[in-house]
């Protein structure tokens, strides 16, 4: 089954991160915010801290709902995951550190100066 350019770009579009928390957020922008809060995490730990930011969210009831978006944004390849001690941890592949190197102008290829 082929689907439309359309129905591609729609499925497959950039992460959206919401700026700040709102109960009126969908699940995956509640789950995406709380695991930018978390800068890592696993479902459970990102369940937790939505139940941090809004305590009408049971953690146990909707570790399952974050584990189900995030597996589901992983295999978009929208976030970055690993396998950690039985645990997949999830990121946003933000770039936390600044690059520090530097560049010899002399090893660059001719035509790249």
């Amino acid at each position: 089954m082929s689907i439309s350019d359309e129905s591609f770009r729609e499925q497959f579009k950039p992460l959206h991160i919401p700026a700040h928390y709102q109960d009126s957020n969908n699940d995956q922008d509640k789950i995406v915010y709380a695991l930018a809060q978390l800068g890592e995490g696993a479902a459970d730990e990102v369940a937790a801290k939505l139940a941090e930011l809004d305590p009408a969210i049971d953690a146990a009831r909707f570790t399952a709902v974050a584990a189900s978006v995030l597996n589901n944004l992983f295999d978009k390849g929208l976030i970055k995951g690993a396998e950690i001690s039985g645990k997949t941890r999830y990121d946003l592949s933000k770039i936390t550190k600044a690059n520090d190197g530097g560049v010899n102008p002399d090893l660059l290829a001719p035509g790249l100066d």
